[in-house]
């Protein structure tokens, strides 16, 4: 739905019309629509329970999309729009501050939500702007009331008198430093932005490359699907226009529509599961291990898509998961992920990961612990995470982490291995949590983890690909992905060998 366009002199990419060529609807607002379309309708509600209701955008969409029966287009036009204004609500909101005459926080939230989604159709969609103003406005009349309508009216147009680039400008304008001028621009606080410039200059990238991953975050995903080793089949997905993957094997990316009608979904044997993600349970799976007993391990298994691979590729090795997760909700969806697996392959505990190393002392060959985090590095597949996150997360967070990888380590026998992974490569949650734990202990070695991830990606994938690797002393390293670089999520992993 985006429109493209060209460039101005600092390389952004203008995508408005002038303001001189704009048009709006002749009707006045008493003679306009007094509801909304079902795609709107659709995004509205969305928009409604990601902040009324912290609901999860990826999540509660799709439901919604199903519910209100949308067709295929309609389907993609809600998407866009309802992740568009998650996204970019920060940005939205600044450019409303200029058009509302009282503090936005004032304002009825069901009204500053359907405001949201009109500046997105004015500012970032293929959407004319009569149509975006009166499609809105009949939203509000709808759902809301007749009050609030002139209200919407007025300041819908007031956002439609500049450009989007002109917008941008402006705010940029504003800001004291560079931080926040990214931040209003890509949409994303300064602490975001200052921590993931950071993470790209420790992990060996160059922090220039900052705009693109931070536009590579306000991009829609491509949806990558997985069929699990021996027991699904990506054949009626690739034979609907789906591309194989490029970076792990009984992978592809979708061409789009919805997935769940693929074969396979519904039994759970073809799973949505990032790229990424697949790569750490393969590695984890590649790791040498001397007289492995085939007694694998998976910490913080919910929601249960790593499990799902986990248990698959350990029944092809004759191995048994043993998967832990501590939310009762989450347990459940781990366990129907698992169904798709043999039972032979996997049990479920529910409980904190932290109370194993009392019930199964130094018992296992391979454990996965992929911690709870901030999940900055999945920010375009959860677009309202970016606004729920504070720096005091992080630091709260970095003491579970740390407990976390300690239980794994001590629930792993001598030779066995450890692999810490986390989807946002925030080095407080990366690199400084594995230090501190490897550099407390002597029973903990670091091991050449891009070696590793080299094998289990698909031949070549990784190959002389050095923007993913960090070396670490004594011949280890760890594996950070970009979306920017890579197509994935953010994902990072590092292996550890338990020593003697």
């Amino acid at each position: 739905m985006s429109e493209r366009g060209y460039r101005n002199a600092k390389g952004h990419e203008r995508n408005r019309r002038a303001q001189k060529d704009r048009s709006f609807s002749a009707q006045a607002p008493g003679q306009r629509r007094r509801s909304s379309d079902p795609a709107r309708l659709t995004a509205y509600q969305a928009l409604r329970a990601v902040n009324g209701e912290d609901a999860y955008g990826n999540l509660v969409l799709p439901q919604l999309v199903r519910k209100n029966r949308l067709d295929k287009r309609d389907a993609a036009f809600a998407t866009e729009l309802a992740y568009g204004a998650m996204r970019r609500q920060g940005t939205w909101d600044a450019v409303l501050e200029h058009c509302v005459d009282r503090p936005l926080k004032e304002l009825d939230p069901q009204v500053l939500d359907a405001l949201r989604l009109g500046v997105h159709q004015l500012l970032a969609m293929r959407v004319p702007d009569h149509a975006a103003l009166d499609a809105t406005v009949g939203l509000v009349r709808g759902e809301i009331g007749q009050g609030p309508a002139g209200l919407v009216n007025a300041v819908l147009r007031k956002v439609a008198r500049q450009s989007t680039e002109e917008w941008l400008d402006q705010l940029e304008s504003e800001q004291s430093d560079d931080l926040r001028k990214l931040g209003v621009r890509y949409s994303h606080p300064a602490w975001e932005v200052r921590a993931l410039r950071r993470a790209l200059r420790m992990s060996g990238r160059s922090p220039e490359e900052i705009e693109d991953l931070l536009e590579a975050n306000n991009a829609p995903p491509r949806v990558h699907l997985v069929a699990l080793p021996e027991l699904g089949s990506l054949d009626a997905a690739l034979d609907e226009g789906a591309t194989p993957g490029t970076l792990v094997a009984d992978s592809a990316e979708s061409a789009g529509g919805d997935v769940h009608r693929i074969p396979g979904t519904r039994d759970g044997t073809v799973r949505v599961q990032d790229a990424g993600s697949q790569l750490v349970a393969r590695v984890l799976a590649e790791v040498p291990v001397e007289n492995d007993h085939g007694k694998w391990a998976d910490f913080c298994a919910g929601p249960g898509g790593k499990a799902s691979l986990l248990a698959a590729l350990a029944d092809q090795q004759h191995a048994r998961l043993y998967a832990n997760e501590v939310s009762d909700h989450r347990a459940d969806l781990v366990e129907q992920a698992l169904a798709a697996v043999p039972e032979r392959a996997w049990s479920l505990r529910v409980g904190d990961g932290r109370d194993i190393p009392g019930e199964m002392p130094g018992g296992f060959d391979r454990v996965l612990v992929d911690v709870p985090c901030t999940g900055l590095g999945a920010l375009r597949r959860r677009p309202e995470a970016r606004w729920r996150r504070t720096p005091a997360d992080v630091a709260e967070l970095g003491s579970l982490q740390r407990e976390l990888l300690t239980a794994a380590l001590d629930s792993t026998r001598p030779g066995g291995v450890v692999l810490y992974a986390t989807c946002s490569p925030h080095t407080a949650e990366t690199l400084d949590v594995v230090s501190d734990i490897v550099e407390s202990r002597d029973d903990a070695q670091i091991l050449d983890t891009a070696r590793y991830a080299r094998d289990a990606a698909l031949p070549g994938a990784l190959d002389g690909d050095r923007s993913a690797e960090l070396d670490w002393p004594n011949g280890g390293s760890s594996v950070q992905l970009w979306p920017h670089v890579h197509g994935t999520d953010a994902m990072f992993m590092i292996a550890v060998r338990k020593s003697a």
